[in-house]
């Protein structure tokens, strides 16, 4: 195939990674736009504007967003992710945008109350092939955000390229093919529903069952970078978290089981502690329990750069010895990530996991949160004309209960943790209130 007129140079090496017209191709195809941007710049720019992204700005992380002015949002988290991943694509000759748009991406389909809320709805989708947050991305995308409509009527969502999809599938197959293997935080991961099979076969045409492009590895990696070192900022700042307590055995034990329970089940906690000593070793490591004053805050803000530069750095040389200096894009090569790196990214998660998403005044949230999504579910049953205007029209061409249960489920995904428990209120107010 011919390559595009759009190269990317890497900044590393000055070479130019090529995409094809194949890659630019969208499910609906539109007339050419300014020729002065690339397919991928423009897929960028409609993920920016799209209504889903501002959206995660009110979307849970790891703590509840308005707890306090400082913690990470899905949004603030998704724009830090777009920075890392960015930066390794460059380094790597990937195409900058094309990462940047999948890293803005990734989260776009998660539910309030973060993952929380995607265990709930999985559970009220069992018998209709299961809720799965990056599964609801893609659908996101390529259906309910409103931007482009075929000529057949059928919506196309953001109607992004071909690369730029493939790049946002972080686990590329159906529910049906993900084995026990394919689990995170022992909850099972797909990333496509049935009824948006036509769309994931039309990008992943002439691709391996489970194989990723390179982008979309760098993706999954910025995700894991900036989880486990914002994560654990954020988790010090708000509290939880303070890391002197991991000197003391029991509390390195607690750690390690709870890395292995969600992240590395092969992983002994002998690999783990010289992880963890590793990273306590470091000079940046801080030494002091967290005041909250300036010279605290800038020494974990210290941290938190040292950390991702250490990663990016491990993961970046790594990939170049097994693949040269050749620019790197789509499946010419794979992204290379050392073991030692894969375990102190886990290790830092456990901390954020162990001190904040598995504590006990969360497990009682959980429960309250439980109960506001199964009770907006059944009032969306019951009045599916008090369902927002497009999700009212996909339930009315609804072809039978199934279907339209996932419109409903559609519709309780996009809304944030502040519209859902507003909702809530509102119709627990009194049966006077009721609409």
């Amino acid at each position: 195939m011919p390559f595009d007129t759009h190269p990317h140079t890497s900044v590393r090496t000055g070479t130019v990674a090529v995409y094809s017209p194949w890659d630019e191709e969208r499910w609906v195809s539109e007339p050419a736009k300014n020729p002065r941007r690339s397919a991928f710049q423009r897929d960028r720019a409609r993920v920016l504007h799209s209504s889903g992204l501002r959206r995660l700005g009110a979307k849970t992380q790891v703590v509840s967003p308005g707890t306090d002015d400082f913690v990470r949002t899905r949004l603030t988290h998704s724009l830090e992710v777009a920075q890392v991943g960015r930066e390794l694509a460059r380094y790597l000759g990937c195409d900058p945008d094309i990462v940047d748009t999948a890293c803005l991406s990734h989260d776009l389909g998660h539910p309030p109350f973060g993952h929380h809320g995607e265990t709930i709805l999985d559970a009220l989708c069992k018998d209709i092939g299961g809720f799965e947050g990056n599964a609801q991305t893609l659908r996101l995308v390529t259906r309910i955000e409103p931007k482009v409509i075929a000529d057949d009527g059928r919506p196309a969502g953001l109607n992004l390229s071909r690369a730029s999809l493939d790049a946002l599938t972080k686990y590329p197959w159906p529910r049906s093919e993900a084995s026990a293997g394919r689990r995170d935080s022992g909850v099972r991961k797909f990333g496509v529903y049935d009824d948006d099979r036509a769309v994931f076969d039309f990008y992943r045409e002439g691709v391996d069952n489970g194989q990723k492009c390179i982008e979309a590895q760098v993706m999954d990696l910025a995700d894991d970078i900036s989880y486990s070192v914002h994560d654990v900022e954020d988790a010090i700042v708000a509290g939880h978290l303070d890391l002197a307590d991991f000197a003391a055995d029991d509390r390195r034990a607690e750690l390690f089981e709870i890395t292995r329970q969600w992240y590395l089940p092969e992983t002994t906690d002998a690999e783990m502690d010289k992880a963890l000593g590793r990273l306590q070793a470091a000079a940046y490591w801080p030494k002091e329990t967290f005041d909250g004053s300036r010279r605290a805050q800038a020494g974990l803000k210290h941290m938190t750069s040292q950390l991702i530069g250490r990663f990016v750095g491990s993961a970046e040389s790594a990939t170049r010895e097994e693949f040269g200096w050749e620019p790197l894009a789509r499946y010419s090569a794979s992204l290379v990530v050392p073991e030692s790196t894969t375990v102190e990214i886990a290790v830092l998660k456990g901390m954020a996991t162990l001190t904040v998403m598995v504590a006990e005044d969360r497990l009682r949230l959980h429960d309250i949160q439980a109960a506001v999504i199964n009770e907006l579910a059944d009032w969306y049953w019951q009045s599916p004309d008090k369902l927002d205007p497009m999700f009212r029209a996909d339930h009315a061409e609804a072809a039978d209960d199934p279907a339209r249960l996932r419109v409903i489920v559609d519709q309780i995904a996009s809304l944030t943790d502040h519209s859902a428990w507003a909702l809530y209120h509102h119709l627990n107010a009194g049966a006077e209130d009721r609409l």
